[in-house]
């Protein structure tokens, strides 16, 4: 007899797990609880999350629910009951779960870090940006905290250095896809391990302005653009984005900003500490474009500084 799941997910991280789990032959999805639709872009178009929309994209039947909050929504506590899930599945969902749904159900989550370091929001940022060796998932019990229960599993990726975010979170969500059918084949068997409290640290949501960058150091430099290369981006002060970028060296003094040297399809740029290639680049309101078009058409040369 299949096992009863209820998904609780948002982007396409989420969407690799969800999909794991319904065409899977030992697991039923019974209903998907997603993020409203929200007005993206400069015309304000009203859009479905991910996941909704490869429901809609597969002619899935199955409902969906898109509740504004969780908490102390006793319409949706009593949908739940309802349906009677065996599991509530968990993964880049939104919101935190109230007590009153935790309680129906074993809740899993699927976060994607190895906890207890980074809990919070934007977990494969932080790892990138503190230059971690290593990150993965972690299959772990819900429960009123953030990110805090007992864990369940974890699976490990070994960060190389080229690796932008996206490529990251892509890897991460065939892992947790993975990991989710393993964690629930085995959960029998599993012994829950309590997170060492002492080893905690948390990662906030990422606002644009996070993506602000200087030439001060090249390596801090880079590790923000493999970070935030696919949201919010890498900017200048002028509101330059800086659109691809290469590490050359991470110890050379020079000064910030300065151009070191123009290629047709590149520009050295150096930092107080370090330097970087720059291939693109897209001033504010513009399309991208050739770093080396960009200064030509600014009548920057090679000892004038970039910003």
């Amino acid at each position: 007899m299949k096992k009863k799941i209820v998904f609780m997910g948002t982007p396409d991280y989420a969407t690799v797990i969800f999909d794991k789990l319904i065409k899977s032959d030992d697991y039923e999805v019974l209903a998907l609880f997603t993020q409203p639709d929200k007005k993206v872009g400069r015309k304000q178009i009203l859009t479905a999350p991910h996941i909704k929309q490869y429901c809609i994209d597969n002619n899935l039947s199955l409902p969906i629910f898109q509740p504004e909050k969780l908490r102390n929504n006793t319409q949706i506590k009593e949908q739940l009951e309802e349906i009677a899930p065996d599991f509530i599945i968990v993964a880049a969902y939104g919101q935190i779960l109230p007590k009153e749904i935790l309680e129906i159900a074993p809740c899993i989550n699927l976060h994607a870090s190895i906890l207890p370091k980074y809990r919070g929001a934007s977990p494969i940022q932080e790892s990138i940006l503190n230059d971690d060796k290593f990150t993965g998932v972690t299959a772990m019990f819900m429960e009123e905290g953030l990110d805090s229960g007992d864990i369940l599993a974890i699976e490990y990726l070994k960060l190389q250095n080229h690796m932008l975010v996206d490529e990251v979170f892509d890897k991460l969500s065939y892992i947790a896809a993975n990991l989710t059918i393993t964690t629930l084949d085995n959960f029998e068997k599993i012994l829950p391990k309590k997170q060492n409290d002492t080893e905690v640290s948390h990662c906030s949501k990422i606002k644009k302005e996070n993506g602000l960058v200087s030439f001060t150091n090249a390596k801090q430099l880079y590790l923000k653009y493999k970070a935030y290369c696919y949201w919010p981006g890498v900017f200048l002060s002028t509101g330059l984005k800086i659109k691809q970028i290469e590490l050359i060296d991470t110890n050379s003094s020079n000064n910030e900003g300065e151009i070191l040297e123009i290629n047709k399809d590149f520009a050295i740029i150096g930092c107080k500490i370090g330097k970087i290639k720059i291939t693109q680049v897209q001033p504010a309101s513009k399309k991208a474009m050739n770093v080396a078009d960009y200064l030509r058409g600014k009548r920057l040369e090679v000892g004038n500084t970039l910003n």
